[in-house]
């Protein structure tokens, strides 16, 4: 018997398989989000090797690629099979990530004044990129959304993640002691004036 192979030159022409066995070009907008989906996880993965001493942020962020993994199996399965079988749904809510970002914002205090850069220390740099790579990711689940209808938990899922690791760059900076970067003073314009 021959062991198991990591290729299959199946996508050797440019093409891939999503779930149900349809093979779609390695450019279509629903590969384009999962790869930025699995993009943010594998940036997910760096800031948790980081985090040696800090076991509770170590094991949300574990939680957090599990649920990612779920995520990126419902949006690799067309709308007609999702209705026909409905999909495993992550463990991880919004609820579960708006009661985080609540707890850091009661820690962290007010950030609405100034425009912040990311920075400070690399893991909260880290993070940025993986908020990033989360806000790309949900452009890319806005458009496929318009060819394809999205299980309605997606869009609100990535949205509320990418809100909650802003909300970590901030927390991790702070529990280091490290500040952060203010950019400037937001400016507002009232309309009519």
């Amino acid at each position: 018997m021959d062991p198991l192979k990591i290729y299959t030159k199946g996508g050797d022409k440019g093409t891939t398989s999503i779930c149900g066995g349809i093979r779609v070009e390695k450019d279509d907008i629903r590969i384009e989000a999962n790869g930025t989906l699995d993009e943010a996880c594998s940036t997910i993965g760096i800031a948790r090797a980081m985090l040696k001493d800090d076991k509770e942020l170590h094991d949300m962020l574990l939680a957090i690629q599990e649920s990612m993994m779920t995520i990126m199996g419902v949006v690799a399965t067309p709308s007609i099979m999702l209705y026909e079988h409905p999909p495993r749904l992550p463990e991880l809510t919004t609820e579960w990530m708006e009661k985080h970002i609540d707890d850091i914002h009661a820690e962290m205090g007010d950030d609405s004044e100034f425009f912040l850069l990311p920075g400070g220390n690399i893991l909260s740099a880290q993070i940025h990129v993986a908020r990033t790579q989360l806000r790309r990711a949900e452009r890319h689940l806005v458009a496929l959304n318009r060819v394809d209808e999205l299980h309605e938990v997606v869009i609100p899922w990535v949205n509320r993640l990418s809100d909650l690791f802003f909300a970590l760059a901030r927390v991790t900076l702070h529990r280091s002691g490290d500040g952060e970067d203010k950019w400037h003073k937001f400016q507002t314009k009232i309309v009519g004036q």
